[in-house]
Formats: structure tokens, C-alpha cells, sequence
């Protein structure tokens, strides 16, 4: 039904139908010129309502004026009638309490038509009159009730309006609630790896400084010039130790943080990470293939990783589903791809608050110039696939 109301051609299949109604009603119960005129033009200006809503007013105008020019109130002036005051309330054409100030207005003008007609009727049709009594509140009931009627159309065209802004304003606020969310996982995580990868160029260069002040004392027949050289060399490797150890203490946020001094893993230790799902109640097989190399320490890092990653979604959003690693090592790039047989992605939205695993993965794929690619798997399940050039 929402599909069908919200599409294109609605207002106007909807408009010419009426019309259509309005030509057979017509016939059926014939009217003046007047009346004739004014019901036709409030039912086919409906056609416009979605595309300019200030047409409604024409609508409006129209049902008021064929309903004054005859007392023979016809059903299609109802229903065009009650459908422009939805319009102008759903659309806000104009303030509300200036659509039923106007609308109430509109009503006393027919009611006092009608009351004149009435008099000219003849005695026995309206007592009042006869006996002078034109104020009399009882002639007056219809200007009462034309204006709740309008009172009625206009505010539930403003509460749609109102309700649907609403919701709008709530998703913008979720989305942009979502993207603070992932702006700061994914700033979380590139800390993460600099943390990480600060381990290993700290190693690198720790072996710098020791190899190069040990070849002053080892190495026979040194010139001096190349003692000062080597001199040198560890020296800045000692001061470039003393800068990473200060960039450490802004990237770490727990510096009591024990497992921050732990050795950085590697693709060495699937076996034992395999082992880890399966002794928690996962189900897991790892194969490897192709012609195993070394890899330098960050490959090695974000590969294991991003396995990691997908072992722990696969038991937090698939628990007791199988799970194959595959680690291909190619002529010019790693390939890692974690396949399970669960459920599969959810076709629901996401709350809010998850995704950021995947948001890692690919800020350590995109960091070694890779790419991480997530979804359903060919055969059901869901599947993470990692190629890491090098």
C-alpha cells in the first residue's frame, strides 16, 4: 500500500478517477453551470496536489463554492473537499491556524447562503425565518460543522507531515550518530596498528643500533672513518629509538596495558589462533597453499589480524557454524579468505555500534595497498577475503 501511494502516478490516477466519478455523478443528479463547473474543477485539480500543492486551494475553493451554490451537496465534493484540506495541512502550504481561520470563514459564507436560500423557499420551510429570528444559533449548525470538518482534514494532514518529519530527523540523527561511530572506529583501529607497527620498526631499529655500535668493536681494520660512520649511524638510531619510545606514550591510552609488551604475531601462529576458536566452541580447519615466503613483519601482523577478526564474528553472529582459513601465498600477493557456513550477512540494518571489525580489516588491507572484500559466500555463510600485494 505505502508503495502504491508514494509512487509518481498516484495523484493523478487517483485525480482522473474522481473525475471520472464526478461526470457520472453529475449526470445522474444534473446542476447549474455553476455547480456543474466548480465540482468538476475541485476533483480534476486534485491531479496537481503532489506536484504543487498550492493547487489544493483551487480544490478547496471549488468544493466550497459548488456546496454553496446548491444544497445538494454532491459525495465527490466531499471527498475532493476533505482530500485539498489534507493537502494544504500535509504539505504546510499555509500555517494551520490560518487554513482553519479561512476554512471557518468559507463555512459561514456558505451557511449564510444557504440560510438566504432558505428563506426563499417559502414559510413552511424554515420557521425561523418567518418569524424574523435570523439570529437564531440553530442556523448556524452547519458553519459549526464544516468548520470541524476542516479543523479535522487540515490537522491530520499536519500530523502526517509533522510524524514524518520526525522520522526523518531521527534517521538523519542515527546516520550521522553511524558515521561519528565509524569515523571513531576507524581512528581507534589506525591507532591500534600504529601501536602495532611501532613494535616492529622499534625492533628494526633497536638491531640498527646494536649491529652497527658492535661493528666498531668487531670489526677488524676499521678506518676511522668508518667508526666515526658507524658511530653515527647508532646514535641516530639510539635518538630515533628515544622518538618512537615518545610517540608510544601518545598512541598507547592504557600504558599499565601488559599485553602492549607482548611480541607482535605472525602467520606462524594460525595454528595456535585456530586452536583458540575451537577451545571456546568454534569449529574451524585452516589450509595453506602456494610456496610459503617471508613476509615482512607488517604483512605478517595485518594477515593475522584479519583473521583474528573473522574468527571472532564468525562465533559472535554465526555461533557453531564451520569455518575454513584459507592463506594462498602467490607470486605477488597473499590471499586470506575465512568462509563459514552460517546464516549469512543480516538483511536488517545494522545497529549501531557494529560493523567495526570490518572497518578494521580494511584500514590494515588499505594500509599495505590491499583490499578486504565482505559478504555472502558462494556457497551460503558469509566470507572475508584479504589480497595483500607486496
Amino acid at each position: 500500500m505505502h508503495v502504491l501511494v508514494g509512487s509518481p502516478a498516484y495523484p493523478w490516477v487517483t485525480g482522473a478517477a474522481l473525475t471520472g466519478c464526478t461526470v457520472v455523478e453529475l449526470a445522474l443528479v444534473p446542476g447549474t453551470p455553476w455547480v456543474a463547473g466548480a465540482v468538476l474543477i475541485s476533483s480534476a485539480s486534485l491531479m496537481w496536489r503532489r506536484a504543487r500543492p498550492e493547487v489544493a486551494l483551487v480544490t478547496v475553493a471549488a468544493a466550497f463554492i459548488g456546496f454553496g451554490a446548491d444544497t445538494s451537496l454532491y459525495l465527490v465534493t466531499v471527498v475532493s473537499g476533505l482530500t485539498g484540506l489534507y493537502t494544504l495541512g500535509r504539505h504546510r502550504v499555509q500555517h494551520p491556524a490560518v487554513l482553519v481561520g479561512a476554512g471557518a470563514l468559507a463555512s459561514l459564507g456558505v451557511n449564510l447562503v444557504h440560510i438566504r436560500r432558505w428563506g426563499d423557499l417559502g414559510p413552511g420551510a424554515s420557521p425561523s425565518l418567518i418569524e424574523g429570528h435570523r439570529l437564531d444559533p440553530g442556523l448556524y449548525a452547519e458553519t459549526l460543522l464544516l468548520t470541524v470538518v476542516v479543523l479535522a482534514a487540515v490537522s491530520a494532514g499536519d500530523a502526517v507531515r509533522a510524524r514524518e518529519e520526525a522520522r526523518d530527523e531521527r534517521a538523519a540523527a542515527q546516520e550521522r550518530l553511524l558515521a561519528m561511530e565509524r569515523r571513531q572506529a576507524a581512528e581507534a583501529e589506525r591507532a591500534a596498528i600504529a601501536r602495532e607497527l611501532h613494535d616492529i620498526v622499534a625492533h628494526s631499529v633497536s638491531m640498527i643500533a646494536v649491529q652497527a655500535e658492535s661493528a666498531t668493536y668487531t670489526t677488524p681494520g676499521l678506518s676511522p672513518e668508518a667508526r666515526d660512520a658507524l658511530q653515527q649511524i647508532a646514535g641516530t638510531a639510539r635518538s630515533s629509538m628515544a622518538e618512537l619510545r615518545r610517540l608510544l606514550g601518545v598512541l598507547r591510552t592504557r600504558p599499565d596495558d601488559r599485553a602492549a609488551t607482548a611480541p607482535q604475531p605472525t602467520l606462524a601462529g594460525l595454528d595456535d589462533l585456530v586452536e583458540q576458536h575451537r577451545a571456546v566452541g568454534g569449529r574451524a580447519d585452516l589450509r595453506v597453499s602456494g610456496e610459503r615466503v617471508v613476509l615482512p613483519a607488517g604483512w605478517e601482523l595485518s594477515a593475522y589480524r584479519i583473521v583474528q577478526e573473522a574468527l571472532t564474528n564468525a562465533r559472535r553472529h554465526a555461533p557453531g557454524a564451520h569455518a575454513v582459513v584459507d592463506v594462498v601465498y602467490g607470486p605477488d600477493r597473499l590471499t586470506v579468505r575465512v568462509a563459514d557456513d552460517g546464516p549469512g550477512p543480516s538483511r536488517s540494518p545494522s545497529p549501531a555500534g557494529t560493523g567495526h571489525g570490518l572497518t578494521g580489516m580494511r584500514e590494515r588491507a588499505a594500509l599495505l595497498g590491499g583490499s578486504v572484500t565482505t559478504g555472502p559466500g558462494p556457497d551460503g555463510g558469509f566470507l572475508v577475503e584479504a589480497e595483500l600485494p607486496w
